[in-house]
């Protein structure tokens, strides 16, 4: 199949395939004697996969290491248990680290009496940090 239709059936877009071919997480497809990319059911699938760790956070080393793990039979499934678990806990972080920004600017936001420009507490809190 072309890349077109690889593309639909991943649901990635046309440019998003190539760049995963350029970058080694698919490897790059044989050529049509006309010099297209001839994709097999099975790239749609990676794809998807790819696709699929990139919306639930997952970077792209990481999926790279999925992909590993993924295509290695001999290995447990623990390995896999335990990237996932590292990025859920880096999630939680994240997750941790934002709660704390929303608070503190919901905290700014709050002291700010609509006065002049220059006695602006959301301005004055950026330039002199807490201390």
């Amino acid at each position: 199949m072309k890349i077109g239709e690889v593309a639909e059936r991943s649901g990635c877009h046309p440019e998003t395939v190539r760049y995963y071919e350029r970058i080694g997480l698919l490897p790059e497809p044989p050529r049509t004697a006309g010099g297209y990319r001839d994709y097999r059911p099975a790239d749609a699938d990676r794809l998807r996969f790819i696709s699929r760790g990139r919306a639930l956070g997952f970077s792209l080393d990481e999926i790279r290491s999925l992909l590993g793990l993924a295509e290695d039979d001999d290995l447990s499934c623990g390995d896999v248990d335990r990237l996932a678990r590292g990025h859920l806990l880096d999630i939680r972080n994240r997750l941790n680290d934002l709660q704390r920004m929303a608070s503190e600017l919901e905290r700014v936001i709050g002291s700010c009496s609509g006065g002049e420009r220059g006695q602006c507490a959301i301005l004055d809190t950026l330039r002199h940090p807490p201390s």
